[in-house]
């Protein structure tokens, strides 16, 4: 923190250790337990996991007690142990820790933000007690057994202490953890660049982490050389946070050339903007008038009904979650929320969903890279951090996806989407000079320092020491007080615009919303965590819930008296002015100048090559198994098909009461569904459906299908559910690696020409999106990169919740439908997959008939005629059937004779097949004449009956029984693999 810090005088500190009380299991304590049996360290007797509180200031003992019985512990499970700590001399080791067995305790860093200080303050001051000062949380673990340091390290740095925020707190360093130092503001560094060289240009992008090129560094060169004078780091800092891939999208608006070859014919073009040319152009051609805001906004609006329109948005927060799961993934759905926050003049959040690729769980530990966390424990912290925000917001969480390879071991993939109802009336906003600048919500701190250029950059072994500060703790009840009062002041129409302060902070939230006119900011007025920011660290850092609004200066006091009204801070920190530049102060002095148009507009388009080559495909086809029982028990216990639900039960997917169709459906709810359906205006007939499609292996085979059949499952989902495809927008996010290598820049384009023609041939509009790229993982000479990996997210209007079917069987007597042809294409399959098989047709979708294919089947859904449907996916129509039947607790008899099939000769393949645009639907037999029907002109057939016998029958091509098991068993193997987390 610098040479000249200075330490606090704190003396003492009061420290509380919550227990728990004999006879009352604490399952977390236990989970940790099986962890690190995981570990190969079977000595561990015994866990118990202790919350610590450290607070300073004058309490009394009365106070004390009170602490301690009212507001730490839960007094009927719980107590707590407490005593004075000395700081003058360091504490001893008895003060810190029992004796009972090895005692770790891990706590925040100093300068990292204990999101727990606020809470506990205001609970202490209801009580009455205002005299505590700063409070500081750790957890002590006490594990009983017989461990070696070599074991107590490991099972430190694999399950204990994520080195980027936590350190173990000892005797020693408890002073530096209470009374951390503080940095002394600096003097407002100049960069000397008007002289500078190529290789010294590069090296000043290097060293201040500003992710800039050589043609950009020339391009800032060139702007002070105009402007007669060298910048200060603090417009370079503004410069590389507005111009960094994560807020400009540079290689999605940048020209490139791409070469493409197919079939030995090459074909070269120039495309100028690929966003632009590609997802937008869709939107544009398609001019739905239920589009009412799209790529203009936070997030994408469409048309609900005659008083709100709905918005959505799914953002990324990737490479924060490699650093620190629990807050990478805890303020991604924290800032997705603001996104929906932000949108016109305020949306209310009504629903969230994720999306998560990571590695293989059971992933052996000698196959993780130096610097990389444990499969095991992104996945509980990335969870943990989407369960503590979204529930603690009262958001219910309703739909998403869990997918595994071994390629996100260095970069999971974390996507997190929120659904708001917007007012009619409240879309449009606008900011003129004279308005104020209001920051409100959180308080700024170091916390998220170079999070937009750190997102730009491929990760590495020295990320978590590098670029330890771009990892921001959310505070979602700080979040939620701002969301509560933000409503209220739109309902008043106190203020005239508003956006999120996400990546780059306030440098481009306030850069942004005074583009068109120009913006002085006095940064000292800025409300701050903790003493001793830097100008440029105010203005930078992307410390979470805040929001800036702009402010009529007549609705200013009311405003802000509101906010506090809410206990939320709300301060003016500057003003939008005419002067078309960006000017910055500390304390009357400037410090940082910029031209708008510059800042906006004066990033270079680079020229990037692009290729993509057809891969040859070979049909490799093994013997077929003699066993297709255990290989369909075998893909329901497969990572990617199996139950997520203890996933699921973290969220609170009912709150707020619209939850029409969970994310669990059918007997005791345990069955998948195909997707969300939410009543959000209470006593209204209409809902929103929410889907995903996604399935990166596609793309490993030809990234334009993975496209196509995530656009495709997406719409497929909303239709089985009830949906209409007359009114469905749909959400591009892309996940892809270093893009300056020609071959990932050429499936990210071709993947693009996907996304326009299934738009464009299904009719559903894009209308928001957003691009991670740079997910790599370098250690060494070795380069681990995520697989191309596009997640469609797609928005639905339904005109009567009542119609929605879920996909569980209901009746035994009642048929099962097939719609839709089966084709012999592998590639990409969970089955080949699950056997160690790459390559393969890639599954195809026919862009003139299955548009008519999903209407006839949303067609005879909405007539009544199904009673459940299920949309065929991942391991195919085996999959699917055995879902179906022991979601509803009864047996089904298949026959795969009957199935419309084209070219297939066996079993295994007909029953696993992913081909597109097919579902199963379940027919009362008064329905059927009806059905068929409804059905006329697409492939169709009666496949089998549902019976009451529990048991799954399967008769395969030559007229035997090719599969008969129990449906016990069936759910068991897809329940198996989760069970125990």
């Amino acid at each position: 923190m610098g040479a000249d810090s200075v330490k606090t005088d704190v003396k003492t500190c009061w420290r509380f250790v919550v227990r728990h009380r004999e006879g009352f299991v604490d399952a977390q304590a236990a989970g940790l337990k099986g962890d690190i049996a995981d570990l190969g360290i079977r000595s561990v007797e015994n866990v118990e996991i202790s919350p610590v509180y450290y607070c300073t200031g004058s309490l009394k003992a009365e106070q004390v007690n009170l602490l301690q019985e009212k507001l730490l512990c839960d007094p009927i499970t719980q107590h707590v142990e407490c005593r004075e700590i000395s700081l003058s001399s360091g504490a001893s080791g008895k003060e810190l820790h029992s004796l009972k067995g090895t005692s770790i305790e891990v706590g925040f860093r100093p300068g990292v933000r204990d999101p727990v200080e606020d809470s506990l303050k205001n609970g202490a001051a209801v009580l009455g007690i205002q005299t505590i000062g700063a409070v500081h949380t750790a957890v002590l673990y006490t594990l009983a057994g017989n461990l070696s340091p070599r074991d107590i390290e490991r099972i430190c740095e694999k399950l204990l202490v994520n080195p980027t925020i936590q350190m173990v707190i000892t005797a020693e360093n408890l002073r530096q953890v209470v009374a951390p130092l503080q940095a002394a503001p600096m003097a407002i560094e100049t960069v000397h660049l008007l002289q500078a060289n190529d290789t010294v240009l590069q090296r000043i992008s290097l060293d201040h982490q500003l992710s800039l090129n050589l043609e950009e560094m020339k391009a800032v060169q060139a702007y002070y050389r105009s402007e007669g004078r060298e910048p200060a780091l603090i417009e370079l800092e503004t410069i590389a946070q507005t111009w960094s891939e994560h807020c400009k999208h540079k290689t999605f608006r940048g020209p490139i050339v791409y070469t493409e070859e197919v079939d030995g014919k090459t074909e070269k073009r120039v495309i100028n903007d690929l966003l632009k040319t590609t997802i937008m152009k869709a939107t544009e051609e398609l001019a739905k008038p239920w589009c009412i805001s799209v790529f203009s906004d936070n997030s994408g609006v469409i048309a609900f009904d005659d008083q709100y329109h709905a918005c959505f948005k799914v953002e990324t927060h990737n490479h924060p979650s490699a650093l620190e799961p629990f807050g990478g993934a805890n303020t991604g759905i924290g800032g997705v929320i603001r996104d929906i926050l932000g949108t016109g003049l305020g949306a209310k959040p009504v629903a969230s969903t994720d999306v998560f690729c990571f590695a293989p769980p059971d992933l052996p530990s000698d196959r993780v890279p130096p610097g990389v966390l444990h499969p095991r424990r992104v996945i509980k912290g990335v969870v943990s951090g989407v369960r503590d925000y979204g529930n603690k917001m009262g958001i219910p969480t309703v739909n998403g996806a869990v997918l595994f390879d071994e390629r996100f071991v260095g970069n999971p993939l974390v996507y997190c989407g929120n659904v708001g109802l917007l007012p009619k009336d409240k879309v449009a906003k606008k900011v003129e000079p004279g308005m104020a600048v209001v920051v409100a919500g959180g308080r700024t701190g170091r916390d998220g320092i170079h999070g937009a250029t750190f997102s730009s950059l491929a990760l590495t072994h020295e990320s978590e020491v590098l670029s330890s500060t771009a990892v921001q703790i959310g505070d979602p009840i700080t979040e939620k007080k701002l969301t509560d009062a933000l409503l209220e002041a739109q309902a008043k129409g106190l203020y005239s615009s508003v956006t999120d302060c996400g990546a780059g902070g306030l440098s481009s939230a306030v850069g942004e919303m005074g583009s068109d006119c120009g913006a002085q900011i006095d940064l000292e007025k800025a409300p701050l965590k903790y003493a001793g920011l830097t100008p440029a660290e105010i203005w930078i850092s992307e410390s979470q819930e805040r929001m800036i609004f702009a402010v009529p200066q007549e609705n200013l006091e009311k405003l802000t008296a509101l906010f506090k009204s809410r206990d939320v801070e709300a301060v003016a920190i500057g003003t939008f002015t005419d002067s078309g530049r960006l000017e910055l102060f500390y304390k009357g002095n400037r410090v940082g100048e910029l031209k708008m148009g510059f800042l906006h507009h004066g990033v270079p388009k680079v020229l990037r090559p692009a290729r993509w080559v057809s891969p040859r495909v070979k049909e490799l086809q093994p013997s077929q198994p003699a066993d297709l029982a255990a290989v369909l028990l075998n893909l329901l216990s497969w990572w990617d098909t199996c139950s997520k639900e203890w996933i699921i039960r973290c969220y609170d997917h009912e709150v707020q009461g619209g939850s029409v169709l969970k994310p669990l459906v059918g007997a005791q709810h345990q069955g998948p569904s195909d997707a969300a359906v939410i009543n959000p205006r209470l006593g209204s007939p209409k809902g929103l459906v929410l889907s995903n499609g996604i399935n990166f292996r596609y793309g490993d085979i030809d990234p334009y299908w993975m496209a196509v059949l995530a656009i495709e499952e997406a719409i497929r989902q909303i239709v089985a559910v009830g949906g209409s495809p007359d009114q469905i927008a749909v959400l591009d996010n892309f996940c892809w690696g270093d893009p300056t290598r020609v071959e990932v820049l050429g499936s990210l384009v071709r993947a693009s020409f996907g996304c326009y023609d299934a738009a464009k041939a299904f009719g559903t509009p894009f209308i928001s999106g957003k691009d991670s790229l740079h997910n790599e993982y370098r250690t060494g000479e070795k380069t681990i990169q995520i697989p191309g990996t596009l997640l469609i997210s797609a928005i639905g209007v339904i005109s009567d919740i009542k119609r929605v079917v879920s996909m569980d069987a209901k009746k035994a007597g009642n048929a099962l439908y097939i719609v839709g042809l089966t084709k012999s294409e592998m590639g990409g399959s969970s089955y080949y997959a699950s056997l160690g098989i790459a390559g393969g047709s890639v599954p195809q979708v026919d862009l003139k008939r299955a548009p008519e294919l999903l209407k006839a089947v949303s067609g005879a859904i909405g007539q009544g005629l199904v009673v459940s449907a299920h949309d065929c996916s991942e391991g195919g129509i085996g999959v699917a059937a055995a879902e179906m039947a022991f979601s509803g607790k009864i047996g089904l008899s298949l026959d795969l004779r009957r199935v419309p099939q084209q070219g297939i000769q066996r079993d295994d393949l007909l029953l696993f097949a992913e081909s597109a645009s097919r579902f199963l639907l379940e027919v009362p037999p008064d329905k059927e004449e009806a059905f068929r029907k409804a059905l006329q002109g697409v492939p169709v057939d009666r496949i089998g009956q549902f019976e009451k016998s529990p048991l799954l029958r399967v008769t395969g091509l030559a007229g035997t029984p090719v599969i008969e098991t129990t449906v016990e068993a069936l759910q068991e193997a897809w329940q198996r693999p989760f069970k125990d987390w």
